[in-house]
């Protein structure tokens, strides 16, 4: 005979995959009413109708972050940043100023203490670069578990990638269900171009991390990203010391 406790776990899932399957409804249907919208604004409009208070975007600061926290400014969306204690401090000045900018709230996750310190404990403050495992282990401490927290709750995960950024987002859709999330991702810069993004920063005058100007293109933590030097690729001052192919830090698995 099932006990209490036996069914209430039953319940819960059942409930859970009941919300999934009909979030995964909603979102073939997003699909159809998307396809034939060319403005992204006009897409980050209907997502805010349709999930009213359901939409988050997660910004790192970059300029396609800086380009899309313009965007949503007036919309009925939130913003995050994930904190990983091992950012620039053009990173965090980058930061102060953007919410001093868009005068908008951001708010900020960490990484658990206690599963932090058991890492660094057991394997030093710089293991990542001794294997690309204690790499992303590090990345999914740092990342990857806040970024749960982040998202819960909501249902549409609006984000900064775009295309031209590895070669694992050539194929990318950018409206995509994320099965490792439970959630619908929107990518409305995916298919914009460097000049496009940089020339919209300008024409707006929106803040930007300044280590974009010394050749710094994709931005994370301090120890793991380096300036790039002409024709080299996007990614490549990230994890440098990896094999391109496996550059990704866990936060966006392409289905």
């Amino acid at each position: 005979m099932i006990g209490v406790i036996e069914f209430y776990i039953y319940l819960h899932q059942q409930i859970g995959m009941e919300m999934e399957n009909s979030l995964k409804n909603e979102f073939e249907k997003l699909k159809e009413e998307t396809s034939g919208i060319s403005s992204e604004k006009d897409i980050l409009q209907l997502l805010t109708e349709r999930f009213p208070g359901g939409a988050v975007f997660s910004t790192s600061f970059s300029y396609e972050d800086q380009v899309i926290t313009h965007l949503v400014k007036n919309l009925n969306i939130d913003i995050f940043t994930l904190d990983t204690g091992r950012l620039f401090e053009q990173t965090y000045e980058t930061w102060a100023s953007t919410k001093a900018f868009f005068k908008k709230e951001i708010k900020a996750y960490y990484p658990d203490t206690e599963e932090l310190k058991k890492f660094v404990t057991e394997n030093g403050p710089n293991s990542f670069y001794q294997s690309v495992e204690q790499r992303k282990a590090c990345c999914a401490i740092r990342k990857v578990h806040p970024l749960k927290s982040a998202l819960k709750g909501y249902k549409i995960w609006i984000t900064g990638l775009r295309a031209e950024h590895s070669p694992n987002r050539q194929n990318m859709p950018a409206l995509e269900w994320d099965e490792d999330n439970q959630i619908i991702k929107f990518h409305p810069l995916l298919h914009w171009s460097t000049e496009q993004v940089t020339e919209y920063v300008k024409i707006h005058q929106l803040p930007y991390n300044y280590l974009h100007k010394k050749g710094f293109v994709s931005i994370g933590c301090e120890p793991c990203t380096r300036a790039i030097q002409e024709g080299e690729d996007f990614r490549a001052g990230r994890w440098w010391w990896e094999d391109a192919n496996k550059k990704e830090c866990g936060l966006h698995i392409h289905q």
